[in-house]
């Protein structure tokens, strides 16, 4: 029944999208290699609206979503982002998964003033005026993991292994700085890069073993992106590579991707994220409860992204609320300090450089395909600039107060340029 009813909601966007006050894109690849992951959040996004509607709208109207597929084409990104903006006459978009797909939007959501809200973990290093990044900062999800691998694991030699991107390459940049930082040689620190939908892993599998040839404990940091987490998987299950020999921490890597896998072979190895479905908390129960029931479908997991948009769409939803009005430099100015429940039992709070309070976890894979939960911290705010690059570190965002996403705190000058705000 629920499939039918994504079909008709699918169906009758352009239909509504004509007369509606309040219309939501959504921008997220339905097609190409980022549909395992992005389709799931077209998914949660229309469940998140019909409890809306169902709950009386908002500002007395019908939220209507408008749906477009980017079909995991970076350039098309900006088009559909300028489709959704100028044609359909959306009040804000939820999209993006990819850093290179948020970069390709930015450009025209800054140009035409429009709003989006970004639900990945993504590198840092970025702050707009018209970016809400409900996502983890480096500080929320990779320097904490490689803190897990340095105190509880004693991993000596690091294979940053990663998707060739703006993301991989980034987060790596910082990752490299802070082992370095913290007494890792750099010949102990092995990067390598692979193009979007790579199915080869045998030869880059066998040199990951090859570092532990010395007897020292390895370990992969992954960054790897989309369908090419199938072939990386399956090439260490066929290599013999367990989570006990060489334990790998996947960014990008959660519950919906793990659905296409054969699991057991992957027990033990580990993610790092801000959610995961196994979190037992009422919140998280009610949500699962009600995904379950708008998917129609008891096996769909749910995942951090996911949540993302929970808490993003719920922010929105009250920022809207509070300034009365759908109109982007209103609900922007509403937005700062806003507060909302997350699903692990904490609160997420805006911040004024537009990301969010996260808790950080670490999950060990199970055979089932769940996580275990076996690191949890507190709230971390997000840092938009981080403090192990030296450029970065002297940058400050802060929106509401300086009207700057990248302020120089030693020249005390903002070095981006703001315009309408």
């Amino acid at each position: 029944m629920k499939k039918l009813l994504l079909a008709s909601a699918l169906s009758v966007v352009s239909a509504h999208a004509a007369s509606a006050e309040i219309r939501v894109g959504i921008l997220h690849s339905l097609t190409g290699t980022m549909a395992i992951s992005e389709t799931t959040l077209r998914d949660v996004m229309l469940m998140l609206i019909e409890q809306q509607n169902a709950a009386g709208g908002l500002l007395g109207q019908e939220i209507v979503p408008v749906v477009v597929d980017p079909a995991s084409d970076w350039p098309l990104f900006a088009e559909r982002a300028r489709e959704l903006l100028t044609v359909h006459d959306v009040d804000v978009i939820f999209g993006c998964w990819t850093s290179v797909s948020r970069k390709s939007v930015l450009p025209v959501i800054e140009e035409l003033n429009g709003l989006m809200f970004y639900p990945v973990q993504y590198e840092g290093e970025e702050s707009s005026r018209n970016v809400f990044y409900t996502g983890a900062a480096p500080n929320q999800q990779a320097i904490p993991a490689v803190d897990y691998y340095l105190e509880e694991l004693g991993v000596e030699v690091f294979a940053l292994l990663g998707t060739d991107y703006v993301y991989p390459r980034t987060t790596n940049r910082i990752l490299e700085q802070y082992l370095l930082d913290a007494g890792i040689p750099q010949e102990n620190i092995f990067v390598n890069y692979t193009p979007f939908g790579h199915s080869d892993w045998s030869s880059i599998v066998a040199d990951v073993v090859a570092l532990g040839e010395g007897g020292q404990q390895v370990g992969v940091i992954s960054t790897i992106n989309g369908d090419a987490n199938v072939g990386f998987y399956a090439e260490l299950a066929a290599q013999g590579v367990s989570a006990d020999d060489i334990p790998v921490v996947a960014f990008s890597v959660g519950e919906e991707e793990l659905a296409g896998f054969d699991t057991a072979p992957l027990a033990g190895h580990l993610a790092a994220w801000n959610y995961f479905m196994s979190a037992d908390t009422p919140e998280n129960e009610a949500f699962i409860e009600a995904w379950h029931a708008f998917i129609g479908d008891e096996n769909r997991p749910t995942n951090d992204p996911m949540e993302a948009h929970y808490i993003g769409f719920n922010m929105w939803v009250q920022a809207v609320e509070a300034a009365g009005t759908t109109d982007v430099d209103a609900v922007r100015e509403a937005m700062y300090g806003i507060q909302v429940p997350n699903l692990t039992g904490g609160v997420a709070e805006m911040l004024p450089n537009h990301h969010l309070t996260k808790p950080v976890l670490i999950g060990e894979i199970r055979a089932d395909g769940q996580f275990d939960i076996i690191s949890q911290t507190d709230p971390v705010p997000g840092d938009a600039w981080t403090d192990y690059l030296a450029e970065s570190a002297v940058l400050e965002s802060d929106w509401p107060g300086l009207g700057c996403g990248m302020y120089n705190t030693e020249t005390q000058s903002c070095v981006q340029i703001q315009s309408n705000y």
